[in-house]
Order: C-alpha cells, then sequence, then structure tokens
C-alpha cells in the first residue's frame, strides 16, 4: 500500500506542537514561552495557539509563574507499559470531547492490511451513531470514512481495495461507477473534509477528514440524521480543527 505524496507529511499544527514538546521536556524546571518561541522558531501568536491547545489536551502544564512544564497526558504517553492504556483512555476523551463539541457522533477509523478498521467512536442517545446495515469494510466508496480512507491511498492502492470488494449500490446516491469513483476521489482536496450525503445509508449525512500519523491511513468521521445537514458543513469545519489532538496522540 503506497500513499498519496500529500499525505506523507504530518499536518503542520502536529508537526510543530511536537517541536514545542521536544523544547519543554528538555526544561524539567520550567521554560518561558520567549525562550520557547526563540528555541522552536515559531512566531508568538502561532506560538501562543499551540501551547493553549497542549494546555487544554494536558500536554503541556503552566507554571503559576507562566513558564511552562511536561504535562500529565504526555508523561503517561511516555510511561512504559502504561502507554497502551493511556493512549485508549486519552483517545476516547477527546473523541467524548469532539462528540459534544460538534454536536454528532464522532468516529476514528483506520486502513491497515487493506480494511478500514473503526478504532474508536463516541455516540449518545442525542448523537446517535448510525446504524451499520451493511458491513462498513464493504461499503468504503459509499461512505464518508471509506471515501477518505481511500483518498489517502495511491491509485494502485485503491485498485486493489476496488477488485476486493465490488461498489454495490446502497442508495440512489451510491456511486457505483469504479472509474467516477476513482475521478471524484483525485479531484478531493486533502484538506477539504469528505461528505456523505446520504450515499451508505437514507436519512444520514457524513463528513470526514484525514488523521496521519507517520505513514498511517486515518480519519475522524462524524454522522448526523439527514434532518441535521444544514449543520453538516459547520461540523465537519470543526472536527477538521479539532484532529490535531488526535494526530498528536498518535504521534507520540
Amino acid at each position: 500500500m503506497a500513499l498519496k505524496p500529500e499525505h506523507t507529511a504530518p499536518f503542520h499544527s502536529v508537526r510543530y506542537a511536537l517541536r514545542v514538546l521536544e523544547a519543554i521536556a528538555a526544561h524539567r524546571d520550567g521554560v518561558t514561552e520567549a525562550d520557547l518561541s526563540q528555541e522552536t522558531g515559531l512566531p508568538p501568536g502561532h506560538l501562543a495557539h499551540l501551547l493553549a491547545m497542549l494546555c487544554r489536551e494536558t500536554y503541556a502544564e503552566q507554571l503559576p509563574d507562566g513558564s511552562y512544564v511536561v504535562g500529565e497526558s504526555l508523561v503517561l504517553l511516555g510511561s512504559g507499559g502504561d502507554r497502551e492504556r493511556a493512549l485508549d483512555e486519552r483517545l476516547q476523551r477527546t473523541l467524548a470531547d469532539l462528540r459534544d463539541t460538534v454536536g454528532a457522533a464522532v468516529y476514528l477509523s483506520r486502513y491497515k492490511e487493506g480494511e478500514l478498521e473503526v478504532t474508536g467512536y463516541a455516540d449518545s442517545p442525542m448523537t446517535p451513531a448510525v446504524n451499520e446495515w451493511v458491513d462498513f469494510r464493504s461499503a468504503l466508496h459509499a461512505t464518508a470514512i471509506g471515501k477518505c480512507l481511500l483518498g489517502q491511498l495511491d491509485h494502485n492502492g485503491r485498485k486493489d481495495h476496488l477488485s476486493r470488494h465490488r461498489t454495490a449500490r446502497l442508495t440512489s446516491r451510491t456511486i457505483t461507477d469504479e472509474t467516477l469513483l476513482l475521478n471524484t476521489l483525485d479531484r478531493q482536496p486533502p484538506t477539504v473534509p469528505v461528505l456523505d450525503l446520504q450515499e451508505y445509508a437514507v436519512g444520514t449525512v457524513c463528513a470526514a477528514v484525514p488523521v496521519t500519523a507517520g505513514a498511517s491511513v486515518g480519519c475522524l468521521a462524524l454522522s448526523l440524521p439527514v434532518e441535521h445537514a444544514h449543520r453538516l458543513r459547520h461540523a465537519a469545519e470543526t472536527l477538521s480543527r479539532r484532529a490535531a489532538p488526535v494526530m498528536l496522540s498518535l504521534a507520540i
């Protein structure tokens, strides 16, 4: 499996956040924002935004004197045998926060060994998960999650997947023509959320954004009942803006 070139590099905000965390970790007694700006080369405005996110996600902590030290989450994620459990708990809290922020069920997925795998999700009675009436693994062509994952593969990777999973018609809106689907994926900008407007299930709309960690292929997605379709684009943009903490957890 090969990635498309534009998806091989981590998102800039995550790369910069890792640079800031590395600088903070080098100062056990704390480091000021001015010194961090000098050491990382980041402008004060950008640095302040990253520090606010890192403190909100408890990767960093601001001391009473205004300096910054490593936070609880970073300590837990680096603690050997506890790392996997800490990562799972961190991701689940992040997904729950995203669910409440966007007002929709949210999902974290990856493409592993040629198949889709939903690795986590957060729903509630007010934001129910989509009814999986057809196995998601067989419906990548019809879902926002699937098209987002396929969009991160190169042409051969997409062709390989489609050779193993036929593009069945699930609703009247499903793209079943393989050439049309491949052309649609080629035209999808990597920074724009992928949408599913009742292509997988009548009555449901979805959106997905890429989540990269090294060479892995993943995405964050949300689903809404069609009566809330007017909120989809705004929710998808919010999901995209809030994806950095998820990518950061996976990258550390």
